[in-house]
């Protein structure tokens, strides 16, 4: 059976619906903040609808209906119709086409005909039953193939006489056999669409290590290249399971605080030189970016025992050691290394395990006498 779920509008109507229109599914949902302010004309002349997981399209209201937020509406698709679920109206759409290089004249953006009645929702349902059975049956089809490729999902129009067909792919594939026996075995047009592996991330859904919704399913549409030098701007380990997100590729957040990153460590000195002093040359072992330090100790490649050394006092030592002096300690005097080094994180106070090897408190004190009974 299809999970069930629920819509809701702006006005706070609540709708039973199949899961893939949701609000737990609600996916790139945008927040109308201007949803309040008078509008200057009666009708919008161009709305937002969503359909499964990340897919979204423009309409033109070409018929001047009073479309609401979480309206389910018929619109033009090739060939026949779609059914979707309107998902942003108003002056706000106008600034979604301006983000998306959209022209509000353009040609290309479909029709809105009209909201759907019960006969066009009941054949949507019907449809979007057969979506996880379909799935199945062409893996097993492409799989008899012998095409390298994988069909992470598919989605049949409102009307069900098109389906696409989701498939994610390292090479090239040939798939008109494919094409034909799908056509063969569902009775429906055929659309194949390639998508790369953060994209099927996306249409899927997750939570991710921040116990959050997966930015790709909730918000992000644009995917930028992401390094492992981002990694190590910011100083984090490079271990290949924390870095590498549910689509096996490392993690888009790694972009979020690259840039600050990289401004703070503007001015910082070479790491890859030594300092001199008259204890012996002291290696660099780490960085505290944000609070200007640089980690060193006199063993290479030992954590032990290693000293905070603010960045300018780093400078100053690298620019005495140019003039051939050494300096007589890392730190210079007046640093608080206390200060430095004495700290924990809120993390570590309310560890679970904090009280465990605490001793035990010592025995309560004894109540105080009470007074004798005066038997005289």
């Amino acid at each position: 059976m299809t999970e069930k779920g629920h819509i809701c509008d702006n006005r706070g109507n609540v709708q039973d619906m199949p899961y893939r229109v949701h609000c737990g599914c609600n996916k790139l949902a945008t927040y109308d903040w201007l949803k309040d302010i008078p509008k200057d004309h009666q009708y919008d002349e161009i709305i937002e609808v969503r359909f499964k997981n990340t897919r979204k399209g423009f309409y033109r209201n070409i018929h001047d209906i009073r479309f609401n937020c979480g309206d389910i509406v018929a619109v033009e698709a090739s060939p026949g119709h779609d059914i979707g679920v309107v998902s942003l109206t108003g002056e706000l759409v106008l600034h979604q086409l301006n983000k998306y290089g959209i022209e509000p004249d353009s040609e290309e953006i479909k029709k809105a005909y009209r909201k759907a009645k019960d006969a066009d929702v009941d054949k949507w349902k019907e449809a979007i039953e057969l979506e996880h059975d379909t799935m199945i049956k062409s893996r097993k089809i492409s799989e008899d193939l012998k095409l390298d490729m994988k069909i992470g999902d598919v989605e049949y129009q409102g009307d069900r006489t098109k389906a696409i067909f989701y498939y994610i792919a390292s090479e090239r594939v040939d798939f008109r056999e494919l094409i034909k026996v799908l056509a063969d075995s569902f009775r429906v047009r055929i659309e194949m669409r390639q998508i790369g592996a953060r994209q099927e991330a996306g249409r899927i859904g997750g939570i991710g290590s921040c116990g959050r919704e997966l930015c790709c399913a909730s918000w992000m549409t644009n995917f930028v290249s992401v390094t492992t030098n981002a990694a190590r701007y910011q100083e984090v380990s490079l271990n290949p399971q924390k870095l590498a997100g549910q689509c096996g590729k490392l993690k888009c957040c790694l972009n979020y605080e690259l840039t600050s990153y990289l401004d703070a460590q503007k001015d910082f000195p070479d790491r890859n030189q030594e300092l001199e002093t008259e204890d012996g040359s002291a290696f660099y072992q780490k960085t505290d970016i944000y609070r200007g330090l640089y980690w060193y100790g006199y063993v290479k490649d030992n954590v032990s025992s290693i000293v905070p050394v603010p960045v300018e006092r780093v400078k100053e030592i690298i620019r005495l050691n140019k003039e051939g002096k050494k300096v007589k300690s890392l730190i210079e005097e007046g640093f608080n290394k206390s200060h430095k080094l004495d700290f924990q994180t809120d993390i570590v106070k309310d560890d679970l395990t904090r009280f465990d090897n605490q001793k035990s408190r010592g025995k309560r004190k004894k109540k105080k006498n009470k007074r004798k009974p005066d038997r005289s």
